[in-house]
């Protein structure tokens, strides 16, 4: 009787280990799953950046203050009759 138990003992390890470790399996199912968190994750970040720069075209597309501000911003552009400084700081100290 007890090599029969055994016998069905291996066998029933057997038919586990694909459940556990196979292709298909609960392992595999985690590291999925796992995967499928941290695309969620990014996917948010890239539609709150995407909100963003939806908001930031708009505003472009629509009025002059925010075209203004990026050309004082990016490029350095005043407007006539006014006067630009430039404060250089000594960071050799």
């Amino acid at each position: 009787m007890k090599p029969v138990a055994y016998v069905l003992i291996g066998f029933f390890v057997l038919l586990q280990y694909p459940l556990w470790f196979g292709s298909g399996g609960a392992l595999a199912y985690w590291r999925l799953q796992q995967g499928i968190d941290s695309q969620r994750e990014e996917n948010a970040t890239l539609q709150e950046r995407n909100r963003a720069l939806q908001a930031e075209v708009v505003n472009l597309k629509s009025g002059l203050d925010a075209i203004e501000e990026r050309a004082r911003a990016e490029l350095g552009m005043v407007k006539r009759d006014e006067t630009f400084y430039q404060v250089v700081t000594n960071k050799t100290k």
